[in-house]
């Protein structure tokens, strides 16, 4: 992992690779946003104007490399590009110094140091760009043999050591902003790891194993019901979606709990390690990616670790719905009739939609506890890619405050969601003349439906919210910002700053 520092000392001697500013985009031409004032003096003022000649304008996600002036310690100035120069005395926005730390740590893959030189006016600042830094250095390299790509080129390592130059090391605020920094990011990143995993090696077996070890390591507590514990509680919904695989389905229970804590967060998430769809076979061109089908609990399971190293003063307790989806003589068919683990009875006529039969057993386990809240999150639903694109999650929920609560935390950490309704005549579509409920409605609006499904199996007065990370759980593109190609870790810093929130009382 990428070491963050804070330091005071001036970019002109200070040793390393690499010097990163940062350009806004003005009005009439690049502008040297704050922080690199050192660096334009050294260019006799005229740093911009050098920029513009090389062809930067500040536009976001823009790269440009350049000698260091004479008296450096540092070979290379790094510009990287801000977006638009905010208005007079507005400053400059989180989310845009997160992503241009992460193009900059990416862009500078290979290097053992850089001090990033950019906007710092206050402690958030350097969070944002200490933790924009830390993601955009990730990289996945397990199964590279000898750092190698696949054409056997050297492969680049991440940047080593990240400096934060501005910051004030002995300042709280500023200190306590980077230890969250690196805790979430070191989580988030540990939830692409396990995304990014091949299904071979990361079956339910493995990931509860992987979270028994990390409970150890942070202080959790942890339940794993293996199979037999499942079938001895009636977790009818888990047991008929990994009745096909040869990989037996786990439900794991993690719990972070606080002395001072006056509010219980649960957090659900689905945990299929690899879908073929069942006997309802995903047709060719759709198998390649659906090692992601776990986002949702690698997604929980990195949120509950990150709360308990922030020492956060709630108890989070997070449920790992983990199942293979695989066709076989002893798989689920559509049409057989599934009694979960809350009594109800479901109708299975799609295999593939079978990420909300997992939920619906975890989802009624953590009702049980009568938690304050429950949020699940899961890569569920094709439909929500179609109505929302790649890049943004979908969140329902059975209040509309705590739906807007949580939209408005994912807007404060910089991740795209979007409130979506719950229509109540969609539930209709879901009658089923066998059993209390089918596992398909109407094909229209098929991510609602999805979600009115859930709902079915939220205990009484609970409040519930449900995230569909189905588009930005995996980005089969190029990186931008912060964000690799492969797995994301979406939703990761929604459900930490959710949990921070329930801690402070501040939620809705």
């Amino acid at each position: 992992m990428t070491a963050l520092t804070l330091s005071t000392a001036a970019a002109p001697g200070l040793r390393a690779d690499a010097i990163v500013i940062g350009v806004a985009k003005g009005t009439k031409g690049p502008v040297v946003a704050p922080g690199a004032e050192s660096v334009d003096k050294a260019y006799d003022g005229r740093l911009a104007g050098v920029l513009e000649t090389l062809g930067a304008s500040g536009a976001e996600g823009e790269v440009t490399k350049l000698p260091a002036p004479s008296g450096f310690k540092a070979p290379l100035v790094l510009a990287v590009g801000l977006g638009a120069e905010p208005e007079k005395d507005a400053g400059y926005d989180g989310e845009a110094l997160r992503r241009a730390a992460g193009v900059a740590a990416r862009a500078l893959a290979g290097a053992k140091k850089a001090a990033f030189a950019l906007p710092l006016a206050d402690a958030a600042d350097a969070g944002a760009v200490g933790e924009g830094a830390l993601l955009g250095a990730y990289s996945f390299d397990t199964y590279k043999e000898n750092g190698k790509d696949a054409k056997g080129r050297g492969g680049k390592t991440p940047l080593a050591d990240v400096v934060l130059l501005g910051g004030k090391p002995r300042d709280r605020a500023f200190k306590a902003a980077v230890e969250r920094a690196v805790a979430v990011a070191e989580e988030l990143n540990r939830a692409r790891d396990l995304i990014n995993t091949p299904p071979n090696d990361l079956n339910p077996v493995a990931f509860a194993a992987i979270a028994q070890d990390a409970a150890k390591a942070h202080g959790l507590k942890i339940q794993v019901l293996d199979e037999k514990a499942l079938a001895k509680g009636g977790y009818g919904g888990i047991l008929g979606v990994g009745a096909g695989s040869a990989s037996a389905p786990r439900l794991v229970k993690l719990s972070y709990s606080s002395p001072k804590a006056k509010k219980h967060l649960a957090l659900v998430g689905k945990g299929i390690t690899y879908d073929s769809g069942g006997i309802s076979l995903k047709p060719a061109g759709h198998n390649e990616t659906m090692k992601c089908d776990m986002s949702g609990a690698a997604a929980v399971f990195a949120a509950v670790v990150a709360a308990a190293r922030l020492g956060l003063e709630v108890n989070v307790t997070g449920w790992l719905a983990l199942a293979e989806n695989m066709p076989s003589g002893s798989a689920t068919r559509p049409g057989d009739v599934l009694r979960m683990f809350s009594g109800k009875t479901v109708e299975v006529l799609n295999t593939d939609a079978e990420g909300r039969l997992v939920l619906a057993d975890a989802l009624w386990a953590a009702s049980l506890e009568k938690p304050d809240a429950i949020v699940d999150v899961a890569t569920l639903t094709g439909a929500m890619v179609l109505a929302l694109g790649s890049r943004t999650f979908g969140v329902m929920a059975n209040d509309d405050a705590f739906r807007s609560a949580i939209h408005e935390a994912a807007e404060e950490v910089g991740e795209e969601a979007w409130p979506m309704p719950l229509p109540e005549h969609l539930r209709k579509g879901m009658d089923s003349p066998t059993a209390d409920i089918a596992n398909m409605g109407e094909r229209m609006g098929g991510g609602l439906v999805a979600g009115l499904f859930l709902r079915e199996f939220i205990g009484e007065g609970i409040t519930w919210a449900h995230l569909d990370i189905a588009g930005p759980a995996f980005n089969e593109g190029g990186p931008f910002g912060y964000t690799p190609k492969g797995g994301t870790g979406s939703a990761v810093r929604t459900l930490v700053r959710l949990a921070e929130l329930t801690a402070s009382g501040d939620l809705g």
